[in-house]
């Protein structure tokens, strides 16, 4: 959003998207939002200025992992993302299904660079595997195009959070 910062790296970033965020909620009425961040930022201020469904892409990623693994491993992109993950998580009641939450604490630069991300990426998903994790979360926006590889590489299944909000959106609707 352009009033928001250019992404949720820290928890001061987080804060700084919920205003944006319950503005743009409140002046374009839609059938469904979805919060378009894997640390759902800001989804219980959102929800309360709307009657229709806010979904998070964190927590539709969980939904999906959950079905498909008992033990759910995160890949976070810093160190930041997996407090606000185990906090989704014990909103859903599911804390105790994280077999594992690894934080790559790359830039944004470094994610960007596919090669480099995608090794990165597929180590830390391995690492996950090895925690006891049956399904790998992405979890940040920025790491969707590599998913099939970081599949193929750990032998998981690899859920991507806008894939999964997307099918959870078009179930809802």
């Amino acid at each position: 959003m352009a009033e928001g910062p250019p992404a949720i790296i820290s928890w001061r970033d987080w804060h700084a998207a919920v205003e944006p965020l319950c503005q743009a909620v409140s002046r374009e009425a839609a059938d469904l939002y979805v919060i378009a961040c894997a640390s759902d930022p800001g989804i219980e201020a959102v929800q309360a200025e709307t009657r229709a469904p806010v979904l998070g892409m964190f927590r539709a990623a969980v939904s999906v992992a959950i079905t498909a693994a008992p033990r759910i491993g995160v890949i976070a992109l810093a160190e930041a993302s997996k407090g606000r993950h185990l906090l989704a998580l014990r909103a859903m009641g599911l804390e105790a299904r994280l077999a594992s939450e690894i934080a790559m604490n790359l830039s944004l630069e470094a994610l960007l660079d596919p090669a480099f991300a995608r090794d990165s990426l597929i180590e830390t998903a391995r690492a996950l595997a090895a925690d006891g994790a049956g399904a790998i979360i992405l979890g940040c926006t920025g790491m969707a195009h590599h998913r099939a590889a970081i599949e193929l590489a750990c032998g998981l299944p690899v859920i991507d959070p806008c894939e999964a909000a997307a099918a959870v959106a078009l179930a809802r609707v």
